[in-house]
């Protein structure tokens, strides 16, 4: 199909190459840097257990103390203070202070794209 979608398809994919060897090639050419790599493996281990994904769930729409959480979850403190930390580490999670409380939130949009995007991805 020239100049039709399966050509588009193809292109976007990377499939479009002459020959399976220059596929390889070019995909490995495109590779992130090594490092980057580690780094995107040790984001996608965080998404790993569903305590942490159910306290990301919980945080979507405002932000929520330790204890909220927990009750929301039905969890311990500990437990949720602990997933938190990971959270944290991850950067996919952020605090605010206020006195003695702290009050946690999700620390950007791309926390719901991530989701979304996995969401979206097992259902189909």
């Amino acid at each position: 199909m020239k100049g039709g979608t399966m050509d588009t398809h193809e292109n976007q994919c990377g499939l479009n190459a002459d020959t399976p060897e220059r596929a390889l090639d070019d995909a490995a050419e495109s590779l992130p840097e090594e490092e980057l790599l580690y780094d995107l493996a040790d984001l996608f281990k965080v998404f790993s257990d569903t305590t942490r994904i159910k306290i990301l769930y919980a945080l979507m729409n405002d932000e929520k103390s330790v204890n909220e959480i927990a009750e929301n979850l039905g969890a311990s403190q500990s437990a949720v203070s602990h997933q938190l930390r990971i959270l944290k580490q991850a950067h996919l999670v952020k605090f605010r202070r206020d006195g003695r409380n702290i009050h946690y939130s999700l620390a950007d949009d791309h926390v719901l794209t991530i989701l979304d995007q996995g969401l979206t991805h097992i259902c189909e």
